[in-house]
């Protein structure tokens, strides 16, 4: 039980690094177009990253991304020492890409984490598959996604203002981001709170599989029945991350990719809030950091190619690709310095 009570600790712990390492995504545009202070947008955020609570349980009626994540590795294969050294690595991960101020995704670090010790426990095997390589493709086809959609209501969003007075058109479409921006931030709520889910559902199916006598709150057999305790604290615990902000990345976010304007960013914020539904709907755990960022680039690039910085770009396209096998491995180290002795 003790050690079930740490991995539960260390995915909130997670949670709330993945609220303020990935507050940038959901804030940089409303920042930088300056709708809102830097406060007063993380405020913005965090307060609808709970909302999406709601949504995902009244509305929509399921959390499927969680079902998606926790089948990362196989049922037989997951254990709770696995579950540890994955959680350790993540963490680890994110803060030192926090640290450098590079957007990478919480995603896939903590997808490359449980796979990568289960690997270092029992081999290649012990993966699913299909749920790997269906996650991996959305490392491309997220961004490339949210570029697609920028880029058509950038252009319809431009065509339907062409008539109107620019001053006039600014103040309105900074008010319209206020909306985008919520928009967003219940996706990144949707999608990132319930990867946390899943992790921890594994965790208390694992434990009720191999023990007697099992804590009603603990029991588990499905992730379908993930109790709502767990569900709320995952939800606020990314809620109080956003909080706190993660200002480095914020930089990188709002000014580094390409100067954008309130209708710009807007266009942006819409995209990237379009995509993350489109994945919640088809029960992929995407980055959100992916998912903007491609959103930024396919509105930049409709004004002209090079007001995108793709030195910038190509460098996070680095930092997105090595994020699942770096994690992998670091967990894999984890695990046989620390799991392994569980």
């Amino acid at each position: 039980m003790t050690l079930l009570i740490a991995i539960i600790a260390l995915a909130f712990i997670f949670d709330f690094i993945n609220g303020f390492h990935d507050a940038a995504n959901s804030i940089a545009t409303v920042v930088s177009t300056k709708v809102l202070t830097p406060f007063q947008a993380v405020l913005w955020a965090a307060f609808f990253n709970f909302v999406a609570f709601f949504i995902s349980k009244y509305i929509i009626g399921s959390f499927g991304i969680a079902d998606t994540v926790s089948k990362t590795v196989e049922a037989g294969y997951v254990t709770l020492p696995i579950i540890f050294s994955g959680l350790i690595a993540a963490i680890i991960w994110n803060l030192l890409t926090w640290w450098f101020g590079i957007p990478s995704s919480s995603s896939h670090t903590l997808i490359g984490g449980f796979a990568g010790s289960a690997i270092a426990a029992a081999g290649f095997h012990s993966i699913h598959t299909a749920t790997v390589i269906k996650i991996a493709s959305f490392i491309i086809l997220a961004p490339l996604i949210g570029m697609l959609i920028g880029n058509v209501i950038i252009i319809l969003t431009m065509y339907i203002a062409r008539k109107s007075i620019p001053h006039k058109a600014e103040k309105s479409f900074k008010a319209l981001q206020l909306v985008s921006s919520a928009m967003l931030s219940i996706g990144h709520g949707l999608n990132d709170s319930q990867k946390v889910m899943g992790i921890i559902a594994a965790a208390l199916i694992s434990f009720t599989a191999n023990n007697v006598n099992v804590p009603d709150w603990v029991f588990l057999t499905s992730v379908s029945n993930v109790s709502d305790w767990v569900a709320v604290c995952c939800f606020t615990a990314i809620s109080l991350g956003t909080l706190s902000g993660g200002w480095k990345i914020i930089k990188t976010m709002s000014n580094n990719i390409t100067k954008i304007n309130a209708i710009e960013g807007f266009a942006a914020q819409t995209a990237g809030a379009i995509t993350l539904f489109l994945t919640e709907i088809w029960k992929i755990p995407v980055s959100t950091t992916h998912t903007i960022t491609g959103s930024i680039i396919g509105v930049g690039a409709v004004k002209r190619l090079s007001a995108v910085r793709w030195g910038v770009t190509k460098n996070l396209l680095i930092a997105w690709i090595l994020t699942i096998p770096v994690s992998a491995l670091l967990a894999a180290v984890v695990y046989y310095l620390i799991g392994s002795n569980l």
